[in-house]
């Protein structure tokens, strides 16, 4: 049974069932505490939080899950991958563990024309919680498996928990016997790689309190309603059903293998070391293609970096397996054509998942090259110095540069024989990352727990925001924060935050920042607000201070935002669909939206484009968003179902989480957009954009920047006076500026030429007499000075080897010619063979004199370059260069 029908009938047999069939939610999470989604349940977490009422009491779904803990053991086993699918049926205070043991009994032993996995029930095996009574009861009594078959396993295998306090309860998972090939008997309890685990079944019943690990905590009661998660591994299944050993030879793995191994020779199964790296290629070029599917680009930080490792993992475990090269584009084909039939948006959205897959194996290909020289340079750096460990920083400006991630710095200084600071290196990327994290937790919650605008929203409800027909109105403060701690009042001078029952105010999503503005209290008091943001779904934080009198909650108020500062993020915000559309039109549907920011009278966009943008193209892009302005279409928005959505052609952005209703925002008959800003009413109000350029982010991202109405105008005006000036200067008309200044530029150009090349002539006249001026140190012709300020690295290059070559062959000679450029010193050195043949070596000589010059340096036994600091001691490193070439001969 192929993997695609075994996720088409547990879809058919639940909603069959009673389950509202929820799709697989997208790959980025839509929780801050998670990268990727790692769980079917993920999608459902806040409604077993509670933060949430779910919109059914009943729901079934496949998952697309990635988790990379475990990265380095993809491949050299073949249990661990980073990509799977979780199948998974829920109840919310709807049936419970009766109902979700018949069920999975019922799906999994059902025969295969009833729709059914056809599953033979003497070969499941149950195991159950220590203390779960019932569900063994069920398991025996109600379902009928046979006693000696259910074991029964403690906390550590068969409970629950999200790992901090919530809600909790007891596992019973079901596991299949794979047979005696698979090891011996004894059930799962005994052998777990023959009786291999299927479908966990969670029944959630408890609250968790305070503790650690698995283990460690305390149950502090019954939850108010009781719920069910179940789950099951799709490729586990597959396995089964399809009669191989490991999920790598299941239908949608074992057919990119294949690929890889057309495209290298390499046959799967000869040898260990190769079939490692096909398993490597395999599974991450799958989860390559779902992330990026999903709106994920690959980048230096977050998921991009995820997406980034695995990518260039692949490429370089091809690299070993003998391709030369790029291979990329056919593995891509590869899993969209077996992912297809499960995802078909991955077969939509093909031309965009190649155009990003494609970038980022040019751009590895040519940062294996310059990492791999950067790296050589610090092998040889870390072996002088007579160690074996490549430091910390070095890894991490591999990775922060070169986009090397650490498994591909680890092998490749293990090729050297060196080990790399791990702990180094983590340590720096812990530092980045929290810099990071802090930045984005501050500007989205302040001070406060986030579990203190959870006890507002489930105390006063959501926020109701009315800002799309009102820039003011009436209201009452429901919450409210002093120093990220809730207080019953605040007084003058307090920074607070404050929640409200309803809303003028806009709060930061979508690309769009939020409102600013003024609330009134009765009483007097007034609060400015500087920021609105929200910390928890549909609660609204006003951010602000209290500029007079005293601020309570339940007073009533009035809220006004600064209308004038609105307008202008709202014509914002209607140019960036425009810009979108535009760009779709002329670069098709892989300028695809990756973010964006709105600001009064300025926009950014970031887009996926594999390469910069023609200015042609920007060029008729900003024509025509002009020329729609000039049509003055009507603006207006609509909420309507999702599907429906989708139907009319409304473009959504990758990575935004969308409920069954979505507003839509149209602009004539140009575009139409799944958005929840605001905007203005006719395009006419948007006066004028104006495109300022466009440049790379990241690897196949680009970035738009832009300016509308009034700060459109200014910069015409600026750019005109500027013009003007020019004019005046060069004494021609607008149309000849052009022509002039690039023959003014040619002219400066050529007299630079000639300034070099009579410089160069001036060092080089120097260059017999320093021959001639020669040390003879044991038989050694050794020229060492310092040659006039300023002279450049590649001109004191060609004195040293000009002297160098005026000095016979057959006499041993070191030349070492030293100059200080911008403030640094610099030196050069070279040796001839003969000098060689008696152990003098330009690198190791370098080495010696950009010490002491508090630098380094390094390069061939023929000719070496170096530089450092302190310019003073180029004296001093003259005599250490003698001294060595004394002490070597």
């Amino acid at each position: 049974m192929e993997s695609a029908e075994i996720r088409r009938r547990w879809l058919s047999f639940f909603e069959e069932r009673g389950h509202t069939v929820v799709p697989s939610a997208s790959l980025i999470a839509d929780d801050p505490t998670l990268l990727l989604v790692n769980a079917g349940m993920v999608p459902f977490k806040p409604f077993f939080l509670g933060e949430e009422k779910p919109p059914y009491t009943r729901a079934s779904s496949v998952q697309k899950c990635v988790r990379t803990p475990d990265i380095e053991e993809v491949g050299k086993t073949t249990r661990h991958g980073t990509f799977f699918q979780m199948c998974g049926n829920f109840s919310f205070g709807d049936y419970f563990k009766e109902g979700a043991i018949k069920l999975a009994w019922e799906l999994l032993t059902g025969s295969v024309e009833h729709g059914g996995y056809g599953l033979e029930p003497e070969k499941l095996w149950i195991t159950v919680y220590q203390d779960d009574d019932e569900a063994e009861q069920i398991w025996r009594d109600v379902v009928g498996v046979p006693a000696e078959r259910i074991q029964r396993l403690g906390k550590k295998d068969n409970f629950w928990s999200m790992g901090v306090p919530g809600p909790c309860g007891p596992c019973s998972e079901i596991n299949y016997d794979r047979g005696p090939e698979f090891g011996v008997e004894g059930g799962p309890a005994v052998n777990d790689e023959r009786y291999v685990e299927i479908w966990n079944l969670v029944f959630m019943q408890y609250e968790r309190g305070q503790g650690t690990g698995k283990e460690d905590f305390e149950i502090l009661g019954d939850l108010p309603s009781k719920n069910i998660d179940t789950g099951l591994g799709l490729e586990r299944l597959a396995m089964i059903l399809q009669g191989v050993r490991n999920m790598y030879e299941t239908d949608t793995l074992k057919v990119v293998i294949d690929k890889a191994t057309d495209l290298t020779g390499v046959r799967y199964g000869a040898a260990h070391d190769s079939d490692v790296s096909l398993r490597v290629v395999a599974d991450h070029m799958r989860t390559s293609v779902m992330l990026i599917g999903d709106g994920v680009t690959p980048g230096n930080e977050g998921r991009g970096y995820v997406l980034r490792r695995i990518m260039r993992r692949a490429v370089r475990n091809m690299r070993l397996l003998g391709a030369t090269g790029p291979v990329v584009g056919e593995l891509v084909d590869t899993v969209i054509r077996t992912m297809g039939e499960q995802y078909p948006e991955l077969e939509t959205d093909r031309k965009r998942i190649e155009t990003v897959a494609l970038a980022e194996e040019a751009a590895f290909l040519k940062a294996l090259k310059g990492g791999t020289n950067i790296l050589d340079s610090a092998v040889t750096e870390t072996k002088a110095a007579g160690g074996t460990v490549l430091s910390g920083d070095k890894a991490f400006l591999l990775h922060d540069t070169w986009g090397f991630p650490i498994d591909l710095t680890l092998e490749m200084a293990a090729e050297q024989g060196l080990s790399v600071d791990e702990d180094g290196f983590r340590r720096l990327m812990k530092e980045q990352r929290e810099r990071a994290k802090a930045d984005a937790r501050a500007k989205k919650t302040g001070h406060a727990d986030v579990s203190a605008y959870r006890e507002i929203a489930d105390t006063s409800g959501a926020t109701e925001f009315v800002g799309y027909t009102n820039t003011e109105g009436e209201t009452t403060v429901v919450g409210l924060l002093v120093n990220g701690v809730p207080s019953p009042a605040a007084t003058e001078g307090d920074e607070i935050e404050v929640v409200l029952d309803r809303t003028p105010f806009y709060a930061e999503g979508g690309g769009q920042i939020a409102d600013t503005g003024r609330i009134r209290l009765h009483s007097g008091a007034v609060i400015e607000v500087r920021d609105v943001q929200q910390p928890v779904p549909g609660v609204s934080v006003h951010k602000g201070s209290v500029q007079v009198g005293e601020v309570t909650v339940g007073a009533t108020a009035y809220a006004s935002i600064d209308v004038r500062r609105r307008r202008a993020i709202a014509r914002a915000h209607s140019a960036t669909h425009l810009t979108h559309q535009a760009l779709r039109d002329a670069l098709g549907p892989t300028a695809a939206q990756a973010g964006s920011e709105n600001q009064p009278g300025r926009f950014r966009f970031d887009f996926g484009s594999p390469s910069a943008v023609p200015q042609t193209v920007m060029t008729d892009v900003e024509q025509k968003i002009n020329e729609v302005l000039a049509r003055e279409l009507d603006v207006h928005a609509e909420v309507m179902p999702i599907d429906e959505a989708k139907r009319q052609g409304a473009i959504a952005e990758f990575g935004e989480k969308y409920g069954e209703k979505v507003r839509v925002v149209t602009i004539g008959d140009f575009s139409k957009e799944l958005c929840g800003g605001t905007h203005v009413h006719n395009t006419a109000q948007l006066g004028l954009v104006k495109l300022l350029g466009e440049s790379s982010i990241g690897s196949g991202v680009r970035r738009i920047e832009a300016l509308v109405g009034v700060d459109a105008y200014n910069f015409l005006a600026k750019e005109h006076t500027v013009v003007a000036q020019l004019q005046e200067l060069v004494k021609g008309r607008p149309e000849e500026l052009p022509e002039k200044i690039s023959g003014m530029l040619a002219k400066l150009k050529d007299a630079e030429k000639e300034i070099e090349k009579f410089r160069a002539e001036k060092v080089l006249q120097a260059a017999a007499g320093l021959a001639q001026g020669a040390q003879d140190v044991r038989g050694v012709a050794l020229v060492t000075g310092q040659v006039p300020d300023g002279t450049s690295a590649d001109d004191l290059r060609r004195l040293v080897l000009d002297v160098r070559g005026r000095i016979p062959g057959d006499r041993p000679a070191v030349v070492a010619l030293f100059t200080t450029a911008n403030g640094r010193p610099l030196t050069v050195i070279a040796t001839n063979e003969a000098a060689r043949e008696r152990g003098l070596k330009a690198g190791e000589l370098v080495r010696t004199a950009a010490k002491t010059l508090g630098g380094g340096g390094g390069g061939k036994p023929d000719v070496a370059q170096g530089g450092g600091q302190n310019a003073d001691a180029i004296g001093e490193a003259i005599g250490a260069v003698e001294r060595l070439v004394a002490d070597t001969v």
